[in-house]
């Protein structure tokens, strides 16, 4: 060629990879899409119908209150769940997935009557089911969003007919056993909701209270307690016209003394001996040790009584072990209707249950100051104290903080309030419960401790509410005001409900429903509904035992940590009276999602305005789509605390972006293998819409993965590594679905398409894929591992990234769903790697490759750095290992090393330390490849390429 002649041109000779598959995810329009395309073509429906036959797999769905969108927390819930499932299904299960929505309950009746006054129970009913059912919508909108399949036309709702029967029947069956009986007992009690509360229903927050000392003056002292004091100590003065009593702990020391404070006053106060310094502490009173005190234990004083410090009564001084001497005098007040302890006390030593507080939480005629009726309890804790003052009782007034209950809906502090109301027997059943527990697998194992002791120490179940929104309590009361609490009644109440609904309890009068179940006419109906944790407590009955596709016990049962006092307590504990077992064979627990300063984040605590911190799902996956939500939740440690903000969450964005940008490389580089029923096109997606290719017969099965039913590819040594590394972390994720570690699943995979895949396979076989000639063995062998590597992530990414995989499972050429396959056969691979084999496996080549690789790559960047080469291409590498190792066949196969080191140039030789020199190449550059050959300049035709690269342009 004559120095006039131009240089041919030969990028368009290079196979750069080719790909319809955007870049720009655009998952906010594409996944809404693909969404619908799945609806369209029923593809839960065809999943859970193509599994049928195999073993089955039931995760329970906790019903999430059905008011409120849905927030990160619950977003985090349900897509594990979906997690669980997905994975399930792939591993080789039957898991059909009926999520359910709690209907009913206090949150979505307060929010209607706060919205209209004077409305009649069916009013209420009807505006509170309109309200359940509006979000049911919502939220079931935003579950489908993100990618969470289940049968989202048939849930499971608690208000349903079929439903509140099965609840009316489990409770029929908690009176045929004798477990349900009414009666006047503490309560907790929200005065700004007016009703009852469950445990589960209250939240602790700080809490400013005054902390008092108080004497009573003991009316029947022992010998050298004549003219002494008890003194007792409460955060809560209001419940003082409420005491009949003081407790001691029988064993304590107490001394009696002459007790004297620096302003000059003294008494003789009787005190526990433990308690002295801190007594002395809080009120100024220490005790005179110039004179002899008397000691005694409490069992000393046990029977006695004390004066009540304003009321005309005294006070009866008991012995009961629930003293403590942590704080206080080691005296305590007991006000047996307004606590569980004390009506406990009361119970044993025959008090009364005093309680003179209404609804409302304000005083009735029974406190016995006729100044303090109708005012509010906790505005009268001033009042009492001046009383005391005035009456010379008070030796102490401090600021107490501390956590309070405080109803979760009316965000108001709770008060304990002896009522009737109707209980179920805890101790009939605790036992039976507590071996239950210890049958069932918890994970965390750490949480079997949290739900045994939660059980161990409940008292008896309150499951009475006064409210409108929710199943009746099926009892009647006959014409003098007897219970009448019949299974046969109760099971005639289910009957009508099952077809006509709880409604009817509130349209229908008192003689409608006397005539219905058999009863006199003059039957009376109860006005109180049951406990919502009845309701969700009952699914085992109304779902699992109902729905034909669901056993119980469930496999699994999946909630938040607070769960353990809630919808895992109460299904426990109706399952036992149901069916005298667990409903459920494992349990998992995950934690709160909270916000960067550590508080839960909830429905009712969004913020607004400057302070708006967006935590609804909808935010996050309208602004970065459901696959970025679900990597989130994928990433998470969620058995633990998970913080959140919108600044971490963004940083799942890089993984994303690195996960989809490989996937193109990937399918780019497929562009024109050959597919399974498809010519190849230059798209690497299906050709019936697109002109076919010309293809060559006998390169056509090369591309095709062994699972075609293809002749096996000639492997190159990156190949078989890629495959054995493909291998071992498809065991690896595969495992870990099955142990429920997503995180797990998250980090490897994310690992291994940052390592093994792009920073070392994709760059190592480049030069192959975009050099070599088409239908060269090695590169149609690449193709051939890259299918296999795409469609197996494919695959393991399902789960996970549920819309991103399908979409790439897609371009791959398949025509159904990725979520109708299942995950690969680790036991039928060819590249696993173990015992005897890992010497000679591939694994072992690349390893000492990747020694060699970092030593070379250190000389080359020195060498960069010193001007002497631009590129790894235009180093001539003198290497040296050392005598002993280094001994695999590659060693000896100059063309693999110079593929895997990515150099022109490599010279060898044994001895001495592993060491790499490196000069610049004295060849030509090829044109083409960019490689620096001996061979560049002696190809007449093409002058400026090298051997191969002439060959592949040919």
């Amino acid at each position: 060629m004559s120095a006039d002649t131009p240089a041919k041109n030969y990028k368009d000779t290079v196979l750069l990879p080719k790909t319809d598959f955007p870049m720009k995810a655009d998952l906010v329009t594409r996944e809404p899409q693909r969404l619908a395309k799945w609806q369209e073509g029923k593809l839960y429906q065809r999943i859970v119908a193509q599994s049928k036959g195999k073993p089955t797999f039931i995760l329970h769905d906790g019903p999430p209150f059905a008011n409120g969108d849905v927030h990160m927390g619950t977003a985090l819930n349900k897509v594990l769940k979906d997690l669980i499932v997905k994975s399930k299904t792939m591993a080789g299960f039957h898991t059909p997935f009926i999520p359910g929505w709690d209907c009913h309950g206090l949150p979505i009746e307060f929010k209607v009557v706060k919205s209209a006054a004077g409305l009649t129970p069916v009013q209420i009913r009807t505006r509170s089911e309109a309200e359940a059912r509006k979000y049911i919508d919502i939220q079931r909108t935003s579950f489908k969003r993100l990618g969470v399949f289940g049968d989202w036309k048939n849930p499971y709702l608690t208000l349903d007919p079929g439903y509140e029967s099965g609840i009316l029947r489990t409770f029929g069956k908690a009176v045929e056993k004798g477990l349900v009986y009414r009666m006047k007992r503490p309560v907790l009690w929200s005065y700004g909701a007016q009703t009852a509360l469950a445990e589960a229903e209250v939240e602790y927050k700080e809490k400013t209270s005054p902390a008092v000392f108080v004497k009573f003056a003991l009316v029947t002292p022992p010998p050298g307690a004549e003219d002494a004091s008890l003194v007792i100590w409460t955060t809560t003065p209001w419940t003082l016209p409420a005491n009949l009593a003081i407790a001691l702990h029988p064993e304590f020391d107490y001394i009696c003394g002459k007790f004297t404070h620096a302003d000059g006053r003294s008494e003789k106060l009787v005190i526990a001996k433990s308690r002295l310094e801190g007594f002395a502490a809080s009120t100024g009173f220490a005790l005179d040790t110039s004179h002899a005190n008397d000691t005694f234990k409490g069992s000393a004083l046990n029977g006695g009584a004390a004066q009540h410090p304003f009321l005309p009564r005294t006070s009866k001084v008991i012995n009961t072990l629930f003293v403590t001497d942590d704080t206080g005098t080691g005296a305590v007040h007991i006000a047996p209707g307004h606590g569980a302890d004390d009506y406990q006390a009361g119970r044993e030593h025959g008090l009364d249950i005093l309680s003179p507080v209404d609804a409302e939480g304000k005083y009735t005629a029974e406190c016995g100051l006729p100044d303090f009726v109708g005012k509010h309890v906790f505005s009268s804790n001033d009042g009492i104290i001046e009383i005391l003052t005035a009456k010379g009782a008070i030796l102490g007034n401090e600021k107490y903080v501390h956590q309070y209950p405080h109803c979760w809906r009316s965000k108001t502090p709770i008060i304990f309030r002896a009522v009737e109301q109707f209980f179920i027997k805890i101790d009939a059943i605790r036992e039976k419960a507590l071996s239950e527990i210890d049958k069932v697998t918890w994970l965390p194992a750490s949480s079997r401790n949290r739900i045994h002791g939660t059980v161990s120490g409940r008292p008896d179940w309150c499951i009475s509410r006064q409210r409108t929104w929710g199943v009746p309590c099926p009892v009647f009361y006959d014409a003098s005001g007897e219970i009448i609490m019949r299974t046969d009644i109760i099971g005639k109440v289910a009957d009508i409900v099952e077809k006509q609904g709880t409604n009817l309890w509130f349209e229908q009068n008192d003689a409608w429903w006397a005539e219905a179940v058999g009863l006199p006419a003059d039957t009376k109906r109860g006005n109180d509904t049951l406990d919502v944790w009845i309701d969700s407590g009952c699914s085992h009955v109304s779902v699992l035992d109902h729905h034909p596709e669901l056993h119980c016990p469930a496999d699994l049962y999946i909630e938040a940590t607070d769960q353990h006092r809630g919808w895992f307590q109460s299904s426990l504990m109706m399952s036992i009276v149901a069916r005298d077992a667990a409903p459920y064979k494992s349990v998992i627990t995950h934690g709160f999602v909270v916000d960067t300063s550590g508080k839960k984040i909830s429905k009712s605590d969004q913020g607004t305005g400057k302070s708006s911190k967006p935590m609804t799902a909808d935010h996050y996956y309208n602004k970065y789509g459901g696959d970025m939500v679900r990597l989130w939740v994928s990433s998470v440690d969620y058995q633990n605390e998970v913080p959140f903000s919108e600044e971490l969450f963004q940083q799942t964005g890089e993984s994303y972006r690195r996960i989809r940008n490989t996937f193109r490389v990937l399918l780019g580089n497929l562009h024109d293998a050959p597919q399974p029923g498809n010519p190849p096109t230059d798209s690497g997606r299906p050709a019936d819409s697109q002109k076919p290719a010309e293809s060559d017969s006998k390169t056509q099965s090369v591309g095709l993965p062994e699972s075609a039913g293809n002749l096996s590819p000639s492997y190159t040594l990156i190949d078989r590594w890629i495959l054995e590394r493909l291998h071992a972390i498809t065991a690896e994720c595969v495992s870990a679905y099955a142990a429920y570690d997503f995180r797990k699943v998250f980090t490897v995979v994310n690992s291994f398409f940052a390592t093994e895949l792009s920073a070392l396979y994709i760059d190592i076989t480049k030069d192959r894929m975009y050099c070599d000639a088409a239908s060269s063995p090695r590169r149609r062998a690449t193709q051939a591992a890259i299918r296999e590597i795409t469609e197996t992530l494919c695959k393991l990414l399902a789960p996970i990234l549920a819309f991103t995989a399908d979409e790439v499972w897609e371009h791959l050429g398949h025509t159904d769903s990725v979520h109708m396959q299942g995950f690969p056969d680790v036991r039928c691979s060819r590249f696993s790697v173990s015992g005897s084999d890992s010497e000679n496996s591939a694994t072992a080549a690349v390893e000492e490759l990747l020694k060699v690789r970092g030593v070379i790559q250190q000389a080359i960047e020195k060498a960069r750095q010193e001007k002497k080469i631009g590129s790894n291409l235009e180093a001539t590498v003198a290497l040296t290992l050392p005598a002993e190792g280094f001994t695999h066949p590659v060693f000896s196969d100059p063309a693999t090393l110079h593929e895997f080191l990515i150099l022109s140039d490599l010279q060898i030789t044994r001895g001495g330390d592993l060491a790499a020199v490196v000069t610049e190449s004295s060849h030509h550059k090829c044109a083409r490849c960019w490689k620096h050959l001996p061979d560049v300049g002696t190809h007449a035709e093409h002058p400026t390429l090298c051997g191969r690269c002439v060959e592949a342009v040919s």
